[in-house]
């Protein structure tokens, strides 16, 4: 199981302590940005070399979980 800090960093001295992925300087809201957009996470890969895949199938898996157990306390 990949942990939150190897996959998200935050820190006051990189980027203004805009959350990252862990080893570089790319913004989350950067995978956000594509997705949105309508790019793969293929292209966003490409475009952002320094992060790995991993790292964005953890980041993703994180979303959902705190999707459903935030769906699953507002059914509560």
């Amino acid at each position: 199981m990949t942990s939150m800090t190897q996959v998200v960093s935050k820190s006051p001295e990189v980027l203004s302590g805009t959350p990252v992925f862990s080893g570089t300087l790319v913004p989350i809201k950067n995978l956000m940005d594509y997705v949105r957009a309508g790019d793969t996470i293929e292209v966003f890969l490409e475009d952002f070399p320094s992060v790995k895949r991993e790292q964005v199938d953890a980041l993703l898996g994180f979303a959902e979980t705190l999707l459903l157990e935030y769906v699953d306390a507002d059914r509560a």
